[in-house]
């Protein structure tokens, strides 16, 4: 199954509208089109060769039984991302991203693990 990304489709969608110039990373610079008010406006054009180029490699890695992490913590994509992970069974991440999640995993295991004994302790 191929998966034809639209520019149209993005622009409709909101997929253009990035950050707060204040909060931007210099390696995003190629990426970035133009600054509207106080937000980078994206370039869809090299979201869509970026997509091009992952898709494929995205449905080899999910159809050998090996996961992929979805990650959408904008209030605008939690919906749709956790409905796209859900409908293929992967994980995914909506609420705040916590440095170390995939760094330090084990640490961040051991935290939750504290969180959830303190909780059952009330």
């Amino acid at each position: 199954m191929s998966v034809k990304v639209d520019i149209k489709a993005l622009l409709e969608s909101g997929v253009h509208f990035g950050h707060k110039t204040s909060r931007w990373h210099p390696k995003m610079a190629p990426y970035i089109h133009s600054k509207r008010q106080d937000s980078h406006i994206i370039d869809l054009t090299k979201t869509v060769e970026a997509l091009d180029k992952a898709l494929p490699e995205l449905t080899k890695i999910a159809a050998s039984g090996r996961k992929v992490l979805f990650v959408g913590t904008k209030k605008q994509a939690k919906d749709v991302v956790r409905e796209a992970a859900e409908k293929i069974n992967q994980p995914y991440v909506v609420e705040r991203w916590i440095g170390g999640m995939l760094t330090n995993g084990s640490t961040i295991a051991q935290q939750i693990k504290k969180l959830k004994n303190l909780e059952e302790a009330k």
